[in-house]
């Protein structure tokens, strides 16, 4: 069964051969590697050409810049595998990642496959999520409520296995925003979770995420950092079926907490959009009860003393929070 492995590539021309050479090493040696340029400025574009020149799986694709996920469903439109996965072009995997994920899927005839991940950091750090070792089967339900809990599914699209069938809606309709450049992957994965049936989860972490300081995900606050996560679940609370309802109510309210606290310490710049954010928490005061005792504690705390909040929540970061991402 072959694997089309999709890279979207923007101004990556340092990192890009690392990741390729990961990729080309995999032990399931049934696989192409389609290599999208997103319209690169750099010298991204020679370095795909001399890639695709080395290895006949490589297949190259150039387009204008679209953001990552117009960039990854042209992958998927030029694939020929009947499984999907996708890597960052600037992150690496382990040699044995696709052919346990292949496995896992056959066997527990899955339409997802996925394991863990491993944040790789500078400084030589490395933080694992999670590598229990575990082994779950989820049907379309529970995969749904586990993907926006984050307790176990992380959100992320390359550290799972897709088979091709559960893009033909993303394919063929607007369904995917594409004007969405934050939590995008979380978007996705609701869709490919709700066309899929079983889904299996190993918690092992061959996928590598190297944490680079000019990586998207750590720029500075703008629109899309403040507001895409809440747009993400706002969309999915729209379109959550009854049974998910309650998950994905509770996943928005999070979500607007959590972008209140990164506007709390971010400047009086941001002041206008912290105090948005807090009314759009006043919206849902209703479903403060669907939250654990001590977020929903933080939620009253937010929207009736903000100003003892700040001061509190600042101790509480520093003194009992133990922030892995960093």
């Amino acid at each position: 069964m072959k694997i089309s492995v999709i890279v979207p590539v923007y101004n990556l021309q340092r990192e890009l051969k690392r990741c390729v050479s990961s990729i080309a090493a995999q032990t399931h040696r049934d696989l192409e590697i389609i290599l999208v340029d997103d319209g690169s400025t750099d010298d991204s574009r020679r370095i795909i050409e001399e890639l695709a020149e080395t290895d006949e799986r490589i297949v190259p694709l150039y387009k204008e810049n679209g953001g990552v996920t117009s960039a990854r469903l042209e992958g998927v439109r030029h694939a020929s595998g009947e499984w999907i996965g996708f890597v960052d072009g600037d992150d690496e995997i382990e040699p044995d990642m696709y052919e346990l994920l292949l496995k896992n899927a056959v066997i527990y005839g899955a339409d997802i496959s996925h394991c863990g991940y491993q944040m790789v950091f500078a400084d030589g750090r490395i933080n694992c999520f999670h590598n229990t070792g575990c082994l779950v089967r989820h049907d379309k339900t529970t995969g749904l409520k586990e993907l926006l809990s984050g307790s176990l599914v992380e959100p992320g699209l390359c550290n799972k296995l897709f088979h091709k069938k559960l893009f033909h809606s993303l394919l063929h309709t607007e369904v995917m925003d594409r004007s969405i450049r934050i939590n995008e992957d979380l978007l996705m994965n609701y869709y490919l979770f709700s066309n899929a049936g079983q889904t299996v989860f190993h918690d092992w972490c061959p996928y590598h995420y190297i944490v680079r300081n000019t990586s998207a995900s750590r720029a500075k606050l703008n629109d899309h950092r403040i507001y895409d996560p809440i747009r993400v679940k706002e969309i999915i609370r729209k379109h959550s079926t009854e049974d998910i309802q309650d998950d994905a109510q509770k996943a928005y309210v999070n979500t607007c907490i959590n972008t209140y606290h990164a506007l709390m310490f971010a400047g009086a710049e941001y002041r206008e959009d912290l105090l948005k954010v807090r009314d759009l928490l006043k919206d849902e005061r209703e479903s403060f009860y669907l939250l654990g005792k001590k977020r929903a504690m933080m939620a009253r705390m937010i929207l009736h003393v903000p100003f003892v909040y700040k001061p509190i929540y600042g101790i509480y970061c520093r003194y009992f929070q133990k922030n892995v991402y960093a």
